[in-house]
């Protein structure tokens, strides 16, 4: 007789740990769960864009809601807050929360009379040359002009870092209210070598129109003061020459800083040239205008392949609905397979379920709402993106979109997956199709409508749920997975366990908690 393996064996818990029965209700009126505050931070920074509006809170009110959460955390335990903040800037990749976060930390040690971390709490999320600018511009914005110690020794360890020629010359600008110069000024860091010793002095020089010469060991903007001298007529003709690509590489010349230097549009050579220097995120952005200034074949043919190379996908950190993004951008289909590849690679992990799963997707109106201010990607893109993307790793999958209640009942369109298809193409039918659906958000009436001794729900949505208990529309040994794309404060199931567990992120890192879980292992936080 077996004494462990049994029907009473404790079920696998989750990090994301909510109340076993609802407290609230949900912005619609259905029962609503509470978090803990480590939960209800790690869900609302892994879908928050800050300063930005969603269907149910006001920008103001979520960002206090944050800040508060990262306060309260911080001082109940503040190794777990520092590493949360770390790995949502560099895994996560959202820029600035983590650097909201990292602010607000060192504030609640520093008002709790507590030492240490908040130096390389703030130092850790800094991983790009204007942050450091933005986090000071954050910082004097939220808690005024005195700037801590910590705070400015974080912010010239960053600055050590990864200030150089190419940097400044990309980064500063006079439409930045703390430009390099006012970082340097304020948070003095030790320069790492001459070199950096030297850029350091005139960035100083130049902020402060000290007249002196350009010192020789910086060759990148030497080279970029001759080629601005140029007059117009020799500045076109760079671009017939074989070395033009060279030429601006060694001046530091980024495609914004060369169309302001032409002061006219690029055109296909000019672009050409540009291409061997530009980075990953930046050739993603710009497919559109490779299209428009008519760039050769054999070129686009090298952008793709960095586009579609693995090193490079998982190098550039780019959440998968980027690559949306510029499918939908670029005008040429000679980029779809580069994308296709590219998002498929960026949800690698995304896993292979056996058994049946059924899959349902939230196009309530609530999801209609933008991750950013361009609005180019609404929360639905992404609960598609995610949904679309798991059914098809699924050995048998159900994928359901769903949204209000309809003629009594739920209204529910379920999507066909073609073998052999693509995820954009997915996407692009899913829009096409009308399984944008709108409306209310009656999750309980979907999941009893379309369960059918499935081996496992996952549901992606905002947990606004209008109708009902979702927590108790489904057996209790059926596992619930809930994808929370939008952060709230109560959810709409229990959450940690057994049975029940909630996710969050942009990225496809929680998926691998669900084949861990399964197996009866506990699944801890991605950092």
């Amino acid at each position: 007789m077996s004494k462990f393996n049994t029907a009473r064996a404790p079920a696998a818990t989750s990090p994301v740990r909510g109340e076993a029965t609802p407290s609230g209700v949900t912005y619609e009126g259905g029962a609503g769960y509470a978090r803990d505050a480590r939960s209800e931070l790690f869900l609302l920074a892994v879908t928050n864009m800050v300063g930005e509006h969603t269907f149910y809170e006001s920008a103001g009110a979520r960002d206090t809601r944050y800040a508060e959460l990262v306060r309260k955390s911080t001082l109940e335990d503040p190794q777990w807050t520092a590493r949360f903040l770390r790995w949502l800037r560099s895994e996560a990749n959202l820029r600035t929360a983590s650097l909201v976060g990292a602010a607000e930390f060192a504030k609640a040690r520093l008002d709790a009379g507590l030492d240490g971390l908040g130096r390389q709490a703030v130092a850790d999320v800094l991983q790009r040359a204007d942050e450091p600018g933005e986090l000071l511009a954050y910082w004097t914005s939220v808690h005024g002009k005195n700037i801590p110690k910590p705070v400015k020794r974080g912010v010239a360890d960053a600055a050590r870092k990864l200030y150089d020629e190419r940097s400044y010359a990309k980064w500063d600008s006079a439409a930045r209210a703390f430009r390099f110069a006012d970082v340097l000024e304020l948070t003095h860091p030790a320069n790492r070598d001459a070199t950096q010793g030297a850029l350091f002095k005139h960035v100083l020089d130049e902020r402060h129109d000290r007249g002196n010469p350009l010192p020789a060991e910086l060759n990148v903007l030497r080279a970029r003061a001759e080629l601005t001298a140029w007059d117009a007529p020799r500045r076109r003709e760079l671009f017939a020459r074989p070395d033009a690509a060279d030429v601006l590489r060694a001046a530091g010349m980024t495609w914004e800083s060369v169309a302001g230097w032409l002061q006219g549009p690029l055109d296909a050579r000019v672009w050409e040239a540009l291409i061997p220097s530009m980075g990953y995120m930046t050739l993603l952005r710009n497919l559109r205008n490779f299209d428009e200034a008519g760039v050769s074949d054999d070129v686009a043919q090298r952008v793709a392949a960095k586009l579609a190379d693995p090193a490079q996908v998982a190098k550039s950190r780019q959440l998968p609905m980027r690559f949306l993004s510029a499918y939908r951008a670029a005008p040429s289909l000679r980029w779809a397979w580069a994308l296709e590849q590219a998002i498929a690679r960026s949800l690698a992990n995304v896993p292979q379920l056996p058994g049946r799963t059924l899959v349902l997707v939230d196009t309530s109106t609530s999801m209609n709402m933008g991750f950013s201010r361009d609005g180019t990607l609404m929360r639905w893109d992404a609960a598609a993106v995610f949904g679309l993307a798991l059914g098809r790793r699924c050995a048998e999958a159900d994928v359901v979109t769903f949204s209000d209640r309809l003629l009594g009942g739920t209204r529910t369109k379920t999507f066909k997956l073609r073998p052999g298809g693509s995820l954009l193409s997915d996407v692009e039918r899913w829009k096409s199709g009308g399984f944008f659906l709108g409306g209310g958000t009656n999750t309980a009436g979907a999941v009893r409508k379309h369960f059918a001794k499935h081996d496992r729900v996952v549901i992606l949505t905002d947990e606004q749920a209008g109708y009902g208990d979702v927590g108790q529309a489904l057996p209790a040994r059926v596992p619930l997975y809930t994808w929370n794309l939008a952060g709230y404060r109560f959810g709409h199931a229990p959450s940690g366990g057994p049975h029940r567990h909630t996710f969050g992120d942009l990225t496809d890192q929680a998926f691998r908690m669900i084949p861990l879980l399964e197996a009866g292992e506990n699944a801890d936080w991605p950092f």
